[in-house]
């Protein structure tokens, strides 16, 4: 039997691939220290749990309206309306089953084939795939590594638009460099956007996800609210990350067309979760303020560590739960010349599994620095200590014993 073509198309989320070989690693008597994936090893809050439970005593089993609950959105158009500083109403929120489908229903929705998208790389895998797959052109824009961090390349980014790009997603708070964007920034993406009259996809997956300061909204900026539509889930600031739960919110017009693609693909998202939904919006804070000080100083330990490794470079930014070091002198020392291998020996030498800059996007021309990401959500700090102390002194050991020989 034959299947699809389109499907050669369709990419995948790399970092489950890292998890099978760390499974596999594991199964034969390894200890594994989990840094590939993005998970969160913490609890769900205990209110929202019981919020699911009493939605399902109460019969919230059928189904609900392909937009979402009337509750939810309400909730969900309120905070998003105060945290970015504009207007919302329910008509702008469709609730989704996680913020992935977020992805794929506004490209359906606003690109036709042949319409070029720009997209950040390295970033989340699912936009590259996504557009390959719904016969979009893919416009991967880049980032340069400065004694700050990441910052995007802007005269990369505006080089690429021609009269046929049509959408720019843009991640703020971004997986997986951790890195944001300056008010400087911001202000040139959404001119950018305006002047090319470009829809925007602003991933905010990690909004509230951040350790100082507060996180800006391109759709907050004057001119961007009518063409941005915001991805928003629940899984990492409130730890549901397999609840599945999320929202897109934006414009009326793009939003009906996006409940229509939920009544043809799942009908509705499960009607008791969309309550627990509501409990984290609007129910006690204390347990995802909690969180994020353990997030913080899982951050802090895995950064101690990581910068006593001679020739590795890792920036401590203020969002996310990831890091993005550079390890290419780390390599040289090594006599390693690939970043797969250099992840393969680690993970059998040390234990401690991670992605790299493979797993986020195509690589551009020119890329001549190595990357890994560490997630630290996923693994306690005792662990984290133990793993990347194994870690900093395997490199070591190993580089010493090469110079010697």
């Amino acid at each position: 039997m034959h299947l699809a073509d389109r499907l050669k198309n369709l990419g995948t989320e790399t970092a489950f691939a890292v998890s099978e070989a760390a499974a596999a690693w594991r199964a034969q008597g390894h200890k594994i220290y989990p840094f590939h994936l993005g998970d969160i090893n913490l609890p769900t809050p205990a209110n929202i749990v019981a919020a699911q439970s009493r939605a399902i005593a109460e019969g919230k089993t059928g189904y609900a309206p392909a937009a979402g609950i009337l509750p939810l959105r309400e909730a969900l158009a309120e905070l998003l309306g105060a945290q970015r500083g504009v207007d919302y109403t329910p008509a702008n929120v469709a609730v989704q089953p996680g913020g992935k489908p977020v992805v794929t229903k506004f490209l359906q929705a606003v690109m036709e084939p042949g319409d070029e998208v720009l997209y950040p790389t390295p970033g989340y895998p699912i936009y590259e795939s996504q557009i390959d797959y719904f016969c979009g052109v893919p416009l991967p824009y880049r980032f340069v590594e400065s004694a700050d961090g990441f910052q995007m390349d802007l005269d990369y980014l505006e080089a690429l638009i021609s009269p046929r790009t049509r959408l720019l997603i843009y991640n703020n708070c971004q997986n997986p460099l951790g890195t944001e964007s300056s008010a400087a920034e911001l202000q040139r993406v959404a001119e950018l956007a305006i002047r090319h009259n470009l829809w925007v996809l602003s991933d905010e997956a990690y909004f509230d996800v951040r350790y100082s300061g507060k996180t800006t909204s391109i759709a907050s900026l004057p001119g961007m609210q009518e063409r941005t539509v915001i991805l928003y889930t629940f899984s990492k600031k409130y730890a549901m990350t397999g609840w599945r739960l999320g929202a897109a919110v934006g414009p009326q017009e793009v939003i009906q067309a996006i409940t229509r693609l939920n009544t043809n693909d799942e009908s509705c998202t499960t009607h008791f979760v969309q309550w627990a939904g509501v409990e984290a919006l609007r129910g006690e804070q204390s347990a995802p303020a909690a969180a994020l000080q353990t997030l913080q100083e899982r951050r802090d330990v895995t950064v101690e560590i990581l910068r006593q490794i001679q020739g590795l470079v890792v920036h401590k930014p203020e969002s996310t739960f990831y890091l993005f070091p550079n390890v290419t002198q780390v390599m040289e020392r090594l006599g390693v010349s690939h970043v797969a291998h250099f992840a393969d020996a680690a993970l059998k030498n040390t234990g401690v599994s991670f992605c790299t800059r493979m797993h986020f996007g195509r690589s551009l021309p020119g890329e001549t620095q190595q990357y890994i990401r560490l997630a630290y959500s996923g693994i306690d700090t005792p662990d984290i200590r133990e793993g990347l102390s194994l870690f900093r002194d395997w490199i070591d050991h190993t580089a010493h014993q090469g110079a010697a020989a």
